[in-house]
């Protein structure tokens, strides 16, 4: 190895080492954190053990570190699923995964066969997808602007490096890349780890790495303003954009139904409202506490739905009708978001509310 690899990879280890041990304090909260230390300590193995790819004997030493390094490609997609997903539950599943594809990554090590190795590329490489697809799957529909640089930036980069990174190793194996090979994916981690470390760095207003947001949003209200004399001109004016827009919002909502529109997207919402896509965007996530467009919009459409199920005057009209009238574009995605906060199918929900209309109609 020579100097300039060495002193390569020896800052992109510390530096990953960092961003694990900053991560692992964020753990607490969200599993974001914990998957992004697992993913960050993974990548630093992966920075020392690379360079016996170009060895024809790696030492013993190595093995260990290879093996947990293997596992990077479930991380990879883990970790955006915990950032991006705001309905991700972490599950003994995924621990089981991990383990899975290191136990996979074992046995073509130890076969050594050009079919192995293919295969085991190719899960790397579809785990690699999957992680890109969180990322940009609903980009335009986040509202954590700190998530949406995140998606862009960080995300998509890490996983064309991957991809690379299994390309080169699966063209180029037992050390035929030779040094040169070494040294570019050495200076191609440590550039993905600066990446990596100035965006998880960008610490938040509540002082962690990773986005977190309000976790109960708040009610559609206008916001009042504070004693004139306390608040700066530029602040002030501010305060009063925001209260012009949260009125125009409410309005929209409450009294115009915007929701109900068939493909309403936050660019036609702005619109409406004569504002920026931007600007909307940091007043639902910052003022009102929501994290996605689309939740924040089936809010609204949900009580819509529970409203007209409770109701005995709509008891013959199909739930499918009720859906589409309030806005879901389909059964299935409505069926799920309506469990998720209930707890109950549609048509429990609705039995339960005419059942105990009727107790009380009897009492």
């Amino acid at each position: 190895m020579s100097l300039i690899e060495a002193v390569v990879r020896g800052g992109a280890f510390f530096l990953l080492i960092l961003v694990a041990a900053l991560l692992l304090r964020d753990a607490r909260r969200v599993p974001a954190g914990l998957f992004g230390a697992l993913f960050a300590l993974g990548v630093a193995c992966y920075v020392v053990v690379s360079d016996c790819f170009v060895a024809p004997q790696p030492p013993a030493w190595m093995l260990p570190l290879r093996i947990i390094g293997m596992g990077n490609p479930v991380l990879f997609c883990l970790f955006a699923a915990a950032v991006f997903d705001d309905d991700f539950k972490p599950s003994r599943w995924h621990a089981l995964a991990w383990i899975a594809i290191m136990a996979f990554g074992t046995l073509c090590l130890w076969s050594g066969t050009p079919l192995t190795r293919y295969a085991f590329s190719a899960v790397g490489l579809a785990c690699n997808a999957l992680g890109a697809w969180y990322a940009l799957a609903e980009r335009s529909l986040d509202l954590v602007e700190e998530r949406r640089r995140l998606r862009s930036v960080l995300v998509v980069v890490i996983a064309f490096y991957a991809a690379a990174i299994t390309a080169s190793e699966t063209l180029f194996p037992n050390g035929s890349g030779g040094p040169a090979l070494a040294l570019v994916i050495g200076a191609g981690v440590l550039a993905i780890t600066m990446v990596f470390a100035v965006v998880l760095l960008s610490v938040n207003r509540d002082g962690s790495l990773i986005p977190f947001g309000q976790s109960e949003p708040q009610p559609l209200l206008v916001a009042t303003r504070g004693p004139a004399a306390v608040l700066g001109i530029t602040e002030r004016s501010d305060r009063d954009e925001d209260a012009r827009l949260l009125a125009g919002l409410r309005r929209l909502i409450d009294h115009d139904k915007a929701y109900r529109e068939e493909g309403l997207s936050i660019g036609g919402l702005a619109a409406k409202l004569g504002t920026s896509e931007h600007g909307l965007r940091r007043l639902i996530n910052q003022r009102l506490g929501h994290r996605n467009f689309n939740a924040f919009l089936n809010g609204y459409r949900l009580d819509d739905v529970m409203s007209a199920l409770a109701d005995p005057a709509q008891e013959a009209v199909p739930i499918l009708t009720i859906a589409l009238d309030a806005g879901f574009q389909s059964l299935g995605p409505f069926n799920r978001t309506f469990k998720s906060k209930t707890g109950m199918t549609p048509s429990e929900f609705r039995r339960e509310q005419l059942g105990r209309r009727d107790r009380v109609a009897a009492e």
